[in-house]
């Protein structure tokens, strides 16, 4: 409220006008002169007394206000602390997921590439096997057999057999291992994720989209943190708008007495109408105090016209005070929603706090799970690949028992080849020795017919003997080589030079 300063006597009071800088003062009213008018004033003027309430509500607004506005301090110091402390935990325990995470990687690249270098060996012994099962053996080289054999039904496949199982029992043991680690890992990553939800929230809803919200709400600039301050501060404001409203409200009440105090039989109704003000409520001694002092008749105008002008202002302070009333409450509410999101994001830092621990207790045992994922995985791919060394030299026995078998068949070739060589040569000496024998049987025949009669027979004993005639067979008695075709025989010695 302002108020005019008229010159009026000791005891009255200035007038009343709306605390709105803008609004503007209404002409002067006729001056009133009755009792009964004056009383009106006064009865509404203790009416709005009654506004004390809303400033005492006013103060207990402030009041709460200043309280949640320590205890934010206090949460929000608190909840930025413990988010810190735990952003710097996650970052480190993220460091400690992706380094298991690249055990994890690395042990899956390795496991994948032995398993190729497996499939290609198990590949190339069973196609050498095949190989095998499909070469018969020729009946030739067996004659008594009633049956033809592969190459294959002279090897024990159950050494095969269970080579390839000891590498599958390995390679299964190190799946076993890698699927425990990345189980254990995923595990970690969501216990990681949970607590990032609740400190960092969403992409949907960060945390601070709610208080943010509720900020918005109070109108208010706290882009450099709590929006409370100035949500008192503008309380505040508020509140000493009111008191000042109220004070003028009481100046008015007194001005309102006095004036009926100089009214004629106004004494008695002042004294009776101003029992019952509303508790704390301090008005001036006008009314219980001695008569006043007699006062001009222009003085008396005066004071009656100031008097018009504020009675006719009463209700429009009074709804400003309720005005400033219902802003106060509807900022006291959306500072108990910001006050209950605080708590909210401390609830949550705290229950992500808890988890965190809860997960730090867990990390000796994350840790240890890779480590012994290396150890499993070093242990079984040693075995692995001692195996693979027996497999590798298995697959080259049996690739050289197969290009063995050509080279057998070459070989008969040859040995077939020098056997006719042989027997042409035997046959071309036999036919020689058979011409000397038949050439000297006839020159002794032809010696014996010529001087036979003249030379006594026991001249020489040997002289009617026959010449020497020979006979040429094997000494050992070894059988003759198999009678392999000579198609047989060319397509392994195909086989042997690459060619076929």
């Amino acid at each position: 409220m302002s108020f005019d300063e008229p010159s009026i006597p000791k005891g009255s009071q200035p007038s009343m006008v709306s605390s709105n800088a803008s609004a503007s003062i209404r002409d002067p009213s006729p001056v009133p002169s009755s009792l009964d008018t004056l009383v009106s004033h006064l009865v509404a003027s203790k009416r709005s007394l009654s506004a004390i309430e809303h400033v005492w509500r006013a103060n207990e607004i402030v009041t709460s206000t200043r309280v949640h506005l320590e205890a934010s301090v206090i949460i929000s110091a608190r909840t930025t602390f413990l988010r810190a402390g735990i952003s710097t935990q996650l970052h480190t325990l993220g460091k400690v997921h992706a380094h298991s995470k690249s055990v994890e990687s690395e042990g899956a690249q390795e496991y994948e590439e032995v398993l190729r270098t497996l499939d290609e060996a198990d590949k190339r012994l069973r196609g050498t096997l095949e190989s095998l099962k499909t070469t018969m053996v020729e009946h030739r080289l067996k004659p008594t057999s009633d049956q033809r054999k592969s190459l294959l039904d002279f090897v024990d496949e159950g050494g095969v057999d269970n080579l390839l199982a000891a590498v599958e029992a390995s390679a299964n043991a190190a799946k076993e291992a890698h699927t425990e680690l990345v189980d254990t890992n995923a595990g970690f990553l969501n216990d990681l994720g949970r607590v990032k939800k609740i400190v960092l929230g969403s992409e949907d809803q960060p945390p601070q989209a709610l208080k943010k919200k509720s900020i918005e709400s109070l109108n208010v600039d706290a882009t450099l943190g709590s929006p409370i301050p100035d949500v008192l501060q503008s309380m505040e404001d508020r509140a000493k708008d009111m008191a000042d409203n109220l004070e003028s409200l009481v100046k008015h009440f007194d001005l309102c007495v006095t004036a009926i105090k100089h009214t004629e039989g106004g004494g008695d109704a002042a004294q009776r109408l101003t029992d019952d003000l509303p508790a704390g409520v301090a008005v001036g001694e006008e009314v219980a105090g001695p008569p006043p002092e007699p006062i001009s008749d222009q003085e008396r105008e005066e004071m009656l016209d100031v008097l018009a002008k504020d009675a006719d202002q009463v209700e429009e302070v009074m709804t400003e005070i309720r005005e400033h009333l219902g802003e106060m409450e509807t900022l006291l509410e959306n500072v108990t929603v910001y006050m209950s999101q605080l708590d909210q994001e401390y609830s949550n830092v705290m229950t992500a706090f808890r988890q965190l621990e809860d997960l730090e207790t867990r990390l000796h045992a994350f840790i240890a799970q890779s480590q012994v994922f290396v150890m499993r995985w070093d242990d079984q791919k040693a075995k692995i690949n001692e195996r693979m060394e027996e497999l590798e030299s298995l697959g080259d026995f049996y690739s050289g028992y197969l290009s063995a078998y050509d080279n057998l068949l070459v070989e008969i070739g040859r040995r077939q080849f020098m056997e006719q060589q042989t027997e042409k040569v035997l046959q071309d000496t036999m036919r020689k020795l058979e011409t000397l024998y038949e050439e000297d049987s006839s020159k002794r025949e032809a010696f014996k017919n010529d001087y036979g009669d003249f030379l006594p027979v026991d001249i020489w004993p040997g002289l009617t003997n026959p010449p020497l005639h020979f006979e040429i067979k094997p000494v050992n008695g070894i059988e003759k080589v198999p009678d392999i075709s000579k198609s047989v025989i060319q397509r392994a010695i195909r086989r042997v030079e690459g060619k076929a």
